[in-house]
């Protein structure tokens, strides 16, 4: 998947929204797709549009795809 953009909106048939900021969303991954940057299926991603980002510990694994305009952070 290298340089192209995780489209949330192509894939919206496999995810749940959780939360909306307008600068955040959190969405649950509920049909096992696979992460972009380790090609294994994540349970959650939260795509923020801030500049300045600050997370609580995940519990496990996580995995960070930065492009252009936004952070994506994939949860295992």
């Amino acid at each position: 998947m290298t340089g192209e953009v995780f489209d949330v909106h192509d894939h919206r048939h496999a995810l749940k929204l959780h939360r909306d900021t307008g600068e955040r969303e959190l969405w649950e991954n509920r049909k096992g797709l696979d992460c972009p940057a380790c090609e294994e299926p994540f349970a959650d991603l939260l795509v923020s549009e801030r500049r300045h980002n600050s997370f609580e510990r995940p519990d496990g694994r996580f995995c960070v795809v930065r492009e252009p305009d936004r952070l994506l952070v994939f949860s295992h």
